[in-house]
């Protein structure tokens, strides 16, 4: 079954239940039995009833840049293109000399924008590109990625038990704590919050957690070891403590 949804159609830009919402009514409707999503794209509160019930193991959640190998390879002034409010500002934070510009359309549009002169470069999901055949010219680890990003999301009715193939349970433990902390925060498509997890050792992850002004003037990062539960609502506390709220204001 395909069904269409806001997103899809380029509906309010700055609410993530627009690409969730019509696969929850279906869900919900019972028409269909589970929905994928792009994890980073799934708002912290799900329909009730419905369930993230596993995330497949994740792609590379790194952000990329393409047009040149760095950040520090590019020319004062560059006009790099992003559609990430959060990729914005962080660029903006990394080096205010240059032009950050808003890019539309999808990830072989863009591309084709770059090759046309429009932008000196782009920065994009790893994981988008690699789907799509293309490589990077770049890795941008100087990001903090988006919470999710590089995950697959199974969302399905409470009842529905997910077959242990489609679980990867680190995969799963990174994203959990990444929306734990965007939850604890309140964040939403429209403050600029990278949160990302990454196992550690066999009991522990290390969280890492950026926010900032749209503007990159000023920012806040933080970066904690711990147990998988409650890691990130208490790095969310910690950033809170320094005036996260502020920022996000």
């Amino acid at each position: 079954m395909t069904i269409t949804t806001a997103g899809d159609r380029g509906e309010d830009a700055s609410d993530k239940s627009r690409w969730v919402s019509a696969l929850e009514r279906a869900l919900l409707d019972e028409r269909i039995d589970i929905a994928v999503h792009s994890a980073k794209d799934v708002p912290a509160e799900l329909a009730e009833g419905l369930e993230l019930v596993a995330i497949p193991e994740r792609a590379d959640p790194r952000d990329a840049i393409c047009g040149a190998p760095s950040l520090a390879a590019l020319h004062e002034g560059a006009r790099v293109g992003t559609s990430s409010l959060r990729r914005a500002a962080e660029l903006r934070a990394a080096r205010p000399d240059l032009e950050v510009a808003e890019v539309r359309g999808n990830v072989d549009t863009r591309l084709r924008k770059l090759a046309g002169g429009d932008y000196d470069a782009l920065v994009l999901a790893v994981a988008g590109l690699k789907r799509l055949g293309h490589e990077p010219d770049g890795i941008l680890d100087e990001l903090v990625p988006a919470a999710g990003q590089g995950a697959l999301a199974i969302e399905a009715r409470g009842d529905w038990a997910a077959p242990s193939a489609l679980a990867d349970l680190d995969s799963m433990l990174c994203v959990a704590a990444e929306r734990e902390l965007t939850a604890a925060l309140g964040a939403t498509c429209n403050t600029p919050v990278g949160a990302n997890a990454k196992r550690v050792g066999e009991d522990e992850l290390e969280l890492t957690a950026w926010v900032g002004r749209p503007d990159g003037s000023a920012w806040i990062t933080d970066r904690l070891r711990g147990g998988s539960e409650g890691l990130g609502r208490a790095v969310a506390e910690r950033l809170l403590s320094v005036g996260a709220e502020e920022l996000l204001k």
